[in-house]
């Protein structure tokens, strides 16, 4: 079968998809990709399933030797990609040769690149997803980052005739300040005015301590009324939740199902791949929106997708089964076209 064969492994390099949905009432994390807009965007260029699996780069890329012909894309943040140390185009197809290398070099904006291939990296599908958990060793590549000497094998691989480039309009740029967008709750009852005015009024400086699980903050202390502890409940990607120091971690793809802390805000999809390109000594200010407001901001992530596949001429296909369809209509009614 085509391979590619791992010359230097990068830092925490692991192949993800969009994750395991349905799972965590069985205490199985989603995990998946960090930023979905890049994820997809790499599998629109490329002609591959909205949910072909990618290898997510944080920080410092890999070095991959090709054993065949393929045409890939490299989206998310720009860690300089080259083929035999020949720099590369970002957000674009590009077609990789039998005995070509791709490496990377320096860290330029953001901090997680996506590799998307036009075939399939061919790994062991677990709960309907080849996406990696590093802490549970499940999924993906043997349930772990990729090491020298990985051998990865590819199904189907394709050299793609037209190449496919992202009208540059469409190419996030990242900051190291960013206002990310929340919803207040579900449990934002149990902080004070003052703790909720400290809350959105502060900026927050992400730590070391941030990885795909969550990500800690720096910054001005949330004032609780009372105690910081509830009985557990769900926690999804971009809970908010403020132990008893009053410090904000904001939880991330491989968090745990559910957590006993309050959790004063949720991050709004959309909002979501930003997170996923930040990192140690970025600056983060939170602004709140209404339940509406985040719904609208959900529907324009998704068009705005549309719009860039429309505009890749690349054939459309149901987004959302027949059975989401219906709870989406539920909660946004007409505005869902």
């Amino acid at each position: 079968m085509p391979s590619i064969r791992v010359q230097k492994p990068g830092l925490c390099v692991t192949v993800q998809d969009i994750g395991r949905i349905g799972y965590q009432q069985y205490g199985i994390p989603v995990s998946g990709v960090m930023d979905e807009f890049a994820f997809t965007v790499g599998n629109f260029l490329v002609d591959a399933d909205k949910n072909n699996a990618v290898l997510e780069i944080p920080y410092l890329g890999p070095s991959l030797e090709f054993d065949f012909d393929i045409t890939i894309a490299i989206t998310g943040a720009n860690l300089t990609p080259k083929i035999n140390n020949q720099d590369i185009a970002m957000w674009t197809s590009v077609n990789i040769r039998k005995g070509d290398i791709l490496s990377f070099s320096n860290i330029k904006t953001g901090a997680r690149a996506y590799i998307a291939f036009a075939g399939e990296i061919d790994v062991p599908v677990v709960n309907g997803s080849k996406s990696t958990l590093l802490k549970s060793k499940l999924g993906g590549f043997n349930g772990r980052q990729l090491k020298m000497g990985d051998i990865i094998e590819i199904k189907n691989p394709k050299i793609i005739k037209k190449r496919r480039s992202l009208n540059s309009k469409y190419i996030p740029s990242y900051s190291t300040f960013e206002e990310i967008k929340i919803v207040l709750g579900p449990q934002d009852d149990y902080f004070t005015k003052k703790g909720i005015d400290t809350f959105l009024t502060s900026e927050y400086e992400v730590t070391k301590e941030a990885d795909r699980m969550g990500m800690r903050l720096e910054g001005e202390v949330i004032e609780h009324k009372d105690k910081a502890d509830i009985i557990s409940d769900a926690a999804v990607f971009g809970s908010i939740q403020v132990p008893g120091n009053g410090k904000p971690i904001i939880l991330l793809a491989d968090r745990q199902t559910t957590g006993g802390y309050t959790k004063i805000g949720t991050v709004i999809k959309a909002d979501l791949p930003k997170l996923a390109q930040m990192s140690f000594g970025h600056k983060i200010k939170f602004k709140q929106l209404d339940i509406e407001e985040a719904q609208q901001e959900y529907i324009n992530f998704y068009k705005k997708l549309d719009e860039i596949k429309d505009s890749l001429n690349i054939a459309n296909e149901k987004r959302y089964s027949e059975k989401e369809l219906k709870v989406l209509k539920k909660l946004f009614g007409n505005r869902l076209k």
